[in-house]
């Protein structure tokens, strides 16, 4: 019996950041929005109407200031509790449409599905439907692509995107002669998989657009685009589906949480506290899994001391340690990553940022205990979900550990941070 074909659609949120904050702004319904990255550093999110005044993607906020001051810009600090909700929002009602079988979460505001049906002339009607239910549901606008392959579905929602008023935010790239045309009018940096280092290495060997890329011969691809990754593009852009959908990731085998200070921290004291909040996160995050850690990292980022010092060469120090016992309680945790914190540590140097990073993770029933030590893994458990039961529903840490400090001078600066509108009851927006 022949396999019946499948096809890819990737459902995009529409500058999802600004969408989540103008949900619950609806005076600014078809205003120019900005959303900053943490510290309120670069503008990471805006609406088509700012894009229109000459606002750029990545830029520095105060090198946009004056464009975004002048033309009254709504301008917010990222939320990302509200964010998160919004999208995990979008994604459950993606999962109700089509079977959470046949949804990969792709990031926070993408999802790749499998069509569930194979006319052609009823894609553009399925689409629609798609992004209609969802806006309907969320009141987050999607653009939907839709192909044969995940790399010619990105490419079809790019030109959903491209002009919404004349696509309705949908578009599908069946045809032989458009996916011709389309391929020549994308340029090889916005091939979804291909990098910067591999697009400036193609367009030097005068390989522009994605026809170009297409049309290469697949040893070729093997040899100069990463082996099978290379030949898997290739094939993906002449319509023959190679990456396949992912089941999404139950556990994570590494857990990262970093932050920007709010401003240069230089005494250790300040860094203790901030590494104490970073590990209570993170410590968080693994309860949720039922997992424990055996590896600690810890990395702090230095100001440069001279104009010639990068980030990435230098300015970066860490250092782990791995644990005798795996364990996701809090208390076990902050103490051997304050005793790195201390080595890391170089005192008259200033610091930006600072993050801890837990690794070695294994489900917290099969840990090896100490056989020489009395069993008290039923009394931690216990403590901590009570802890975390209790921040989860009072909010803002009622409850945490004195290393973590009061008054946290260094935390983020968020000048434009809006309420947190759907996960706090003193934060939900008010309707007159």
């Amino acid at each position: 019996m022949k396999e019946e074909k499948k096809f890819k659609a990737i459902v995009d949120c529409n500058s999802f950041y600004c969408s989540c904050e103008r949900l619950f702004r609806p005076d600014l319904q078809n205003k120019p929005i900005v959303v900053l990255s943490n510290n309120d550093g670069c503008i990471i999110s805006r609406t088509d109407e700012a894009k229109l005044l000459g606002v750029q993607m990545a830029v520095p906020y105060f090198m946009a200031k004056e464009v975004i001051e002048k033309n009254n810009v709504a301008t917010f600090s990222s939320n990302y509790n509200l964010y998160g909700d919004m999208s995990r929002r979008v994604m459950d009602t993606l999962k109700m449409l089509v079977g959470e079988k046949n949804v990969e979460v792709y990031s926070v505001d993408e999802a790749f599905l499998d069509v569930p049906i194979s006319h052609v002339d009823l894609f553009n009607e399925y689409a629609l439907h798609l992004r209609e239910v969802v806006e309907r549901w969320t009141g987050i606008s999607v653009s939907v692509g839709i192909s044969t392959t995940k790399t010619l579905a990105k490419i079809a929602n790019h030109l959903a995107k491209k002009n919404k008023a004349a696509t309705k935010c949908i578009y599908t790239l069946m045809d032989p002669d458009e996916v011709r045309e389309a391929l020549k009018k994308t340029p090889v940096s916005e091939i979804w998989g291909v990098g910067r280092a591999n697009a400036e290495k193609l367009m030097k060997w005068k390989i522009e657009n994605a026809w170009d890329l297409r049309n290469m011969p697949e040893e070729w691809a093997r040899k100069n685009l990463g082996g099978v990754v290379g030949t898997r593009l290739l094939k993906e852009l002449k319509g023959i589906a190679c990456i396949e959908m992912k089941n999404e990731l139950v556990n994570k085998k590494m857990i990262t949480t970093t932050r920007m200070f709010g401003k240069n921290v230089k005494e250790l004291s300040e860094i203790k506290e901030a590494i104490s909040t970073y590990i209570s996160r993170a410590a968080e995050k693994l309860r949720r899994q039922y997992c424990a850690a055996s590896v600690i990292q810890i990395f702090m980022v230095a100001k440069e001391e001279n104009h010639s010092v990068t980030f990435s060469h230098g300015a970066t120090i860490s250092a782990s340690m791995r644990l005798s016992i795996a364990t996701s309680a809090t208390n076990e945790l902050i103490i051997p990553a304050l005793q790195i914190a201390e080595k890391v540590f170089k005192p008259g140097r200033e610091y930006k940022k600072a993050g801890v990073i837990l690794s070695g993770i294994v489900p917290d029933d099969a840990v090896q205990s100490n056989l020489f030590t009395p069993p008290t893994e039923n009394s931690k458990r216990f403590l901590m979900n009570t802890v975390d039961n209790l921040n989860f529903s009072m909010r803002n840490d009622i409850i945490k550990f004195a290393s973590s400090g009061v008054k946290n001078n260094w935390k983020m600066r968020r000048e434009f941070h809006s309420p947190k509108y759907t996960s706090r009851w003193d934060e939900l927006r008010n309707v007159s």
